[in-house]
């Protein structure tokens, strides 16, 4: 039998004239029950190939029975996937408000694949559940079995990558001339770093300043502080802005008062930016650095920056799976062990590269963050 409970829900009063109240008050309290789980039916195939051209078109069709709660109230299924069995490596893939069946596309479907940790272009076994619940606060949430089938994912490059302009920077106010990428941070896929040499000759109010841009060549979607240009003053941290992001005007400038190395940092999570002097005096000017390892046939030697020597960047690579380290003319080798992006440190190991690509790399020999960016993925 289903288990009563006193879970009271609040309506509007114009659902409950629709069933039939002749209660005036705006919140009417009535008792729903617990659903007997529902029932996720199993796939008519078991092994399901994610075709990487056609990628919105349908990959799977998932069908359930519907909840039942003793009363009719609003009731949402969550499409929950996971890489096991008991869900502790899981992510929401969709969520339905009405209804009892939802498609899901093959872009979908690999995504949901990648946050979950399944490797790309390998076959691997993947978990489905659907849960149900009443109303907008997940009440009386009761989980349905769970099936598994076989996916094999193409690769999903997941993560977003930003480039410095502004005459405070190499390429000036030049949005398309090998704007150097920041740095995203190994472990927070919403932070990220860039510490170098920042230009202000004449210490102009206009002078020193920069954005963020998304996508070489294009002024949209860009980042800066939250004042507008003219009210931008240099402030040691404030919050970020960006469009369209948060708003349909151009954001105002970073900026650094005087000529200089400074450790740069913005984190979209809190919006908010840093900008703080760096002390580049003891560190090491390296002649000639070159990546190395089993991602590469041979050794191939970075270009540094003429801007900043402590900056170094290939254009485009080709490295297939494999490792990848940094190594410096004088014998020393840095490696991190995040995949993409992270930070080296001295015989650190390696660098995993995950996917065969053309690769966009840089590298920063002041803290040793580097960026992997795979140009066709």
């Amino acid at each position: 039998m289903k288990n009563l409970k006193n879970i009271f829900i609040s309506m509007l009063s114009a659902f409950v004239l629709m069933l039939g109240s002749s209660c005036t008050d705006d919140n009417e309290k009535f008792i729903v029950s617990d659903t007997d789980p529902i029932v996720l039916s199993d796939l008519p195939i078991t092994d399901i190939e994610l075709d990487a051209v056609n990628i919105n078109n349908p990959a799977v069709t998932f069908n359930w029975t519907e909840a039942d709660y003793g009363q009719q109230v609003p009731v949402s299924y969550q499409v929950e996937v996971a890489s096991d069995e008991l869900f502790t490596n899981s992510t929401v893939l969709t969520t339905v408000s009405s209804g009892n069946m939802v498609t899901i596309s093959v872009t979908e479907m690999n995504s949901a694949s990648g946050k979950v940790g399944l490797p790309p272009f390998a076959w691997n076994k993947l978990y489905v559940r659907v849960t149900s619940s009443v109303g907008t606060e997940n009440g009386l949430a009761v989980p349905s079995n769970s099936i598994s089938f076989n996916v094999y994912p193409y690769f999903n490059y997941i993560f977003n990558d930003y480039y410095l302009v502004g005459n405070g920077t190499a390429p000036g106010w030049n949005n398309n001339s090998n704007n150097p990428a920041l740095f995203r941070d190994g472990d927070n896929a919403n932070l990220y770093h860039y510490t170098g040499y920042f230009a202000n000759a004449t210490a102009d109010f206009n002078e020193g300043r920069f954005k963020i841009i998304e996508s070489r060549g294009s002024w949209q979607p860009q980042w800066g502080v939250k004042e507008n240009e003219g009210d931008d003053i240099i402030k040691a941290t404030g919050d970020m802005a960006g469009n369209p992001a948060t708003q349909t005007g151009d954001p105002g400038r970073f900026g650094v008062a005087t000529s200089g190395y400074y450790a740069f940092t913005f984190n979209f999570s809190t919006k908010k930016y840093t900008m703080a002097a760096f002390d580049a005096s003891g560190a090491s000017n390296f002649t000639g650095i070159e990546i190395q390892g089993s991602s590469i046939a041979a050794t191939v030697a970075m270009t540094k920056s003429t801007f900043d020597g402590h900056i170094w960047y290939l254009n485009s690579v080709r490295l297939k799976s494999g490792n990848l380290q940094f190594k410096t003319n004088t014998g020393s080798v840095w490696a991190g062990s995040t995949e993409f992006s992270g930070q080296a440190t001295l015989d650190g190991g390696n660098i995993p590269v995950v996917v065969e690509d053309d690769y966009e790399v840089w590298f920063n020999d002041l803290d040793g963050r580097y960026i992997l960016i795979p140009l066709n993925l």
